[in-house]
């Protein structure tokens, strides 16, 4: 498998010469576009990993798939869904020209900003318990208690955040988004800034391949119908709006982030955590889609793929 995963590392690495790192936020434009990597963990405990593995980033809007998993915990899945549909959308993760139209009462969907920002504000608690949970919960699903956030992202995120000010104040004049929007902002900045490497990614995945279970029993704040809707959701709308050609391509339920991470869970098998900075226009890692593709292919990972029949 960890021959594998190094051919298909070097098979793919010459997409980063059609992306771009990000640099809409500062501090991530220091990344190197070269570093590539893979870490796939299986439901025996099994670790493979090749590349660059276990370098830290940023998880960025990874963090979207957690905050919404304690936003189901805390609030149920009504409540949570009266405020944030489970629509894909055509428009970019940062948009909010669709948001202000009168016809649309919520944001389509919890991976996008604007959807993300409400689930953020309906996690119990003031805003410092909110981050506490959250890093809290992925420390425990890791079983890795130095996970932290990067303060300068952090920093860098919130001096920029212009944007996403922009989308909560509306959030809040439409009735949606509870709390105070500067202290929901400063969650939400926190949360995509927190730092692990591929092999936290990797964990993170097969906690949700395996129902929101850790395989050790370490983490026990979910279960297996929150599990459904977690990789329901980053099936449909994970990839932003690539979610539906990259799920005919690939099949497996995937959430990226603008740092170049791709959290990738194959149901009851595999928890997969892909590293590569240089992302396509959509703000995926364009390598990343690349090795996943591959790998879906050479392992028939592809959830929707139909076996022949004799």
């Amino acid at each position: 498998m960890n021959k594998l995963l190094e051919r298909l590392i070097e098979k793919n690495k010459y997409l980063v010469q059609y992306g771009q790192v990000a640099d809409y936020i500062p501090k991530l434009k220091s990344a190197n576009p070269e570093d590539i990597g893979i870490c796939l963990l299986d439901m025996d405990g099994n670790m493979y990993c090749s590349g660059v593995y276990n370098k830290k980033f940023t998880i960025q809007s990874i963090s979207k798939v957690i905050t919404l998993m304690l936003a189901l915990v805390d609030n149920g899945e009504e409540k949570v869904f009266s405020k944030v549909g489970l629509e894909s959308t055509d428009e970019p993760f940062n948009s909010l020209y669709k948001l202000d139209l009168s016809l649309e009462n919520k944001p389509a969907n919890p991976m996008i900003n604007s959807g993300a920002i409400i689930v953020t504000s309906m996690i119990k608690g003031n805003h410092e318990e909110k981050f506490n949970k959250i890093l809290e919960a992925i420390r425990k699903i890791t079983n890795n208690n130095t996970i932290d956030y990067n303060r300068e992202v952090y920093e860098s995120e919130k001096e920029t955040g212009d944007r996403n000010r922009a989308i909560a104040y509306l959030l809040k004049n439409k009735g949606l988004l509870e709390g105070d929007v500067e202290e929901v902002l400063d969650v939400y900045f926190k949360q995509c800034s927190i730092e692990l490497d591929l092999i936290d990614l990797a964990k993170i995945g097969l906690f949700l391949a395996n129902g929101c279970r850790t395989l050790d029993g370490g983490y026990q704040g979910c279960n297996i119908e929150i599990a459904t809707i977690l990789i329901a959701v980053m099936t449909t709308c994970g990839m932003y709006d690539f979610s539906g050609e990259f799920a005919a391509r690939v099949g497996i339920p995937s959430k990226s982030g603008v740092s170049g991470g791709i959290l990738s869970v194959v149901p009851n098998k595999y928890g997969i955590g892909v590293y590569g900075p240089a992302l396509d226009k959509h703000g995926n890692s364009i390598a990343g889609f690349g090795i996943l593709k591959d790998l879906s292919e050479k392992l028939g990972l592809n959830i929707f793929k139909i076996c022949k029949r004799n």
